[in-house]
């Protein structure tokens, strides 16, 4: 990050997407200076298995960013989900009054302690910790306290959700990061940069989920009480879909991905005898090429959509309950998959609720607009969260510059105790 510049970067199964964030020194609001979309190489199921090819597809995508900006890159933070994310929730005490005091003001130390506290739990060698974020503060037994700084009390307690990542999978990241000439500046939680430019605070006060529908995977965050409570990977997306059209119409996958974004629908009641219309479908090995009705494709796409949505229902169901009994907000789509026509009715039926919406980011300004779709969700957010983090360097850059000092890149360790901060 450099000039008050915050670049985002996603790393999709089938997609890369960037977006290039610049903060108006007079203003301090992010504007989406460029932004661009690539398609993915090297990944399967939203896992590097081909570094190399991974690292020249992130370079074109970010080349291609840098163009539509006007401006270069220096460094990126980039997003992770999928089955190598697991999550837990702690919880930890500490004492605040001394020996001879009864009672005594909380300080940021004693809040600094708890979290520790809650946070020393044994992970497994082959992961990391990715975040620890604040869900609630107990003082002497009272809850629901978001800020505990300066209340009276002897005893403080804090509960955490605490998120680890394969350290394979984050290493990769690292390396194709490295060899594309790039600093990483951190690494986040998909769904969660996915909060900051989709979620509004009281969705997040009121209990929400938000759903990923990926190429490889779908992801799930649940919410409660302004903080996450859960995440959930389930191994399916949309590249079955694909996949399905491809067998049923004895097509490519290409081909098929192609009459998937452009004619694709997952809600039949959409499709009447007066709008059905025809899709051609290209010839293969010398065969002339075949004529299906949307409403047929509509079929086949609708099938494997409600099917995604069940398991979805089912290990939200089986792993948050009964946490999902405090959700009043709302279910909210986001990725690729949220970009489907009918996608809004059919996860209506299959959640039995009309609380659903899609995730858009909001209107950041810029010469560009076309971020403004559930796809963007992610770098939206990247961008969205890291600007705090773009401004401390930015000033330590020109503090560093007058005294002669060096600054020492990558130090993206300390990005998200600043952003939960203020969020949690």
């Amino acid at each position: 990050m450099a000039d008050g510049k915050i670049v985002g970067l996603d790393i999709g199964t089938n997609e890369i997407r960037v977006a290039i964030g610049e903060i108006d020194p007079e203003t301090g609001n992010i504007q989406i200076a460029g932004t661009a979309s690539r398609k993915s190489a090297g990944l399967r199921n939203g896992v590097i298995v081909n570094i190399e090819d991974a690292k020249n597809a992130i370079k074109e995508a970010v080349d291609a960013a840098e163009q539509n900006a006007g401006t270069t890159v220096e460094s990126v933070i980039t997003a992770v989900g999928g089955s190598q994310i697991e999550s837990q929730n702690s919880r930890g005490t500490v004492p605040v009054a001394s020996t001879n005091k009864s009672t005594k003001e909380i300080s940021r130390a004693d809040v600094e302690r708890v979290i520790e506290c809650a946070t020393a739990i044994r992970v497994p060698d082959d992961r990391e910790k990715l975040h620890v974020i604040p869900q609630n503060y107990i003082v002497d037994g009272v809850g629901g306290i978001p800020d505990p700084i300066h209340r009276m009390g002897t005893r403080l307690e804090a509960e955490v959700h605490i998120v680890t990542a394969s350290k394979t999978i984050i290493q990769n990241i690292r390396t194709c990061i490295s060899r594309s000439d790039y600093i990483l500046d951190g690494v986040m939680l998909k769904t969660l940069a996915q909060t900051q430019s989709v979620c509004h605070q009281d969705e997040m006060e009121l209990g929400s989920i938000l759903i990923d529908l990926g190429a490889g995977t779908t992801d799930v965050l649940l919410l409660i009480g302004g903080a996450p409570f859960g995440t959930i990977s389930v191994p399916v997306g949309g590249n079955l879909v694909t996949n399905d059209i491809a067998v049923v119409a004895g097509i490519s996958a290409a081909s098929a991905e192609e009459i998937k974004v452009k004619h694709g629908c997952c809600w039949l009641k959409h499709i009447t005898k007066d709008n059905d219309k025809e899709i051609i479908l290209p010839g293969v090995g010398g065969r002339a090429p075949e004529v299906m009705m949307q409403s047929q494709l509509c079929q086949i796409i609708q099938a494997r959509m409600d099917q995604i949505f069940t398991l979805v229902r089912s290990a939200i169901v089986k792993n948050m309950n009964p946490a999902i009994k405090e959700l009043s907000g709302n279910i909210i789509l986001t990725g690729g998959g949220a970009m489907m026509d009918g996608v809004i009715e059919l996860a209506q039926e299959v959640f039995h609720t009309s609380s659903v919406r899609l995730g858009v980011p909001e209107n950041l300004g810029g010469i560009e607009e076309d971020y403004r779709r559930p796809d963007f969700a992610t770098v939206i957010g990247l961008v969205l969260a890291n600007k705090s983090l773009a401004q401390a360097k930015d000033n330590r850059r020109k503090s560093k510059s007058r005294t002669g000092k060096k600054e020492k890149q990558g130090g993206g360790d300390n990005v998200f105790k600043k952003i939960f901060k203020s969020l949690f």
